[in-house]
């Protein structure tokens, strides 16, 4: 007998009061699998980049959790000039 398991997406918990719409946007790019990027200061913690906001999360390493604990609004101006003006 053969069955399927489908991986849940992690369980988020918010540490503070982010909106509906911020909870929701974090839980679909955790569901598509939506790249991070890591902290190198911190092992656990990364930026995860939607499409309005970016957001600060730890994950436990075994994957069932998030732990939301900061959302803010992208800037594209600042995007394109990181983009436009490399590193000297």
């Amino acid at each position: 007998m053969i069955t399927n398991c489908t991986k849940q997406p992690p369980v988020v918990e918010d540490l503070r009061n982010h909106s509906q719409e911020q909870i929701a946007e974090l839980r679909q790019l955790l569901t598509v699998g939506a790249p991070s990027r890591p902290d190198p200061r911190r092992p656990g913690f990364y930026e995860i980049e939607g499409l309005s906001n970016t957001y600060y999360v730890f994950k436990y390493p075994t994957g069932t959790k998030v732990l939301l604990l900061g959302a803010w609004e992208r800037d594209p101006v600042a995007e394109m000039v990181a983009c436009a003006c490399p590193a000297a």
